[in-house]
């Protein structure tokens, strides 16, 4: 529970960074996750210097993140695509860039809440407690995004035969 410019300033140079990647993971563009980023930080800002104390700074921007993250994707209505990423000379390296491309054109078709779920738990690792928590909702219900997720992504023609049955364990 800190206040004043100079603790938020500390804050945006200590986990600024953190908080692009986790963006970028939701988004999988640089600039919408840094416009997501900035929005979020200037929400924060906001609270930050007025009345309201934010008692957890990183959970409360992580949070307006995803929550613009979903909202953003459900009013994009311009049919904006993202370009692919350029191909590199190389062996291994331009498959692996090949199957990483492949890989996020099949999350960023995921719905929004489903695609949130994999990101916070396989990119941040956080517990199904916890992303329940961020997302405002129950336990059981990351845990059913997250199947799901991974029905849809079992069945998608590109990754069918790549993903054998997903144990149990892994849907947590």
């Amino acid at each position: 529970m800190v206040r004043g410019e100079a603790a938020f300033e500390e804050f945006v140079r200590g986990r600024g960074a953190a908080l692009l990647r986790f963006a970028y993971l939701l988004t999988g563009d640089r600039g919408h996750a840094e416009d997501l980023v900035q929005d979020a930080l200037v929400k924060a800002y906001l609270r930050w210097n007025g009345r309201t104390v934010i008692e957890y700074p990183e959970a409360y921007v992580r949070r307006t993140i995803v929550n613009q993250f979903v909202s953003w994707r459900r009013r994009r209505s311009s049919g904006e695509v993202v370009g692919p990423v350029p191909e590199r000379a190389g062996g291994d390296h331009a498959q692996r860039l090949t199957e990483r491309v492949r890989v996020w054109k099949v999350l960023s078709e995921l719905p929004p809440r489903q695609r949130s779920v994999l990101v916070l738990r396989y990119y941040e690792g956080l517990s199904d407690r916890n992303i329940a928590e961020l997302l405002g909702c129950a336990e059981g219900t990351v845990r059913s995004l997250a199947t799901r997720a991974f029905s849809t992504l079992r069945a998608h023609p590109q990754l069918a035969d790549e993903l054998g049955p997903i144990e149990r364990e892994d849907v947590r």
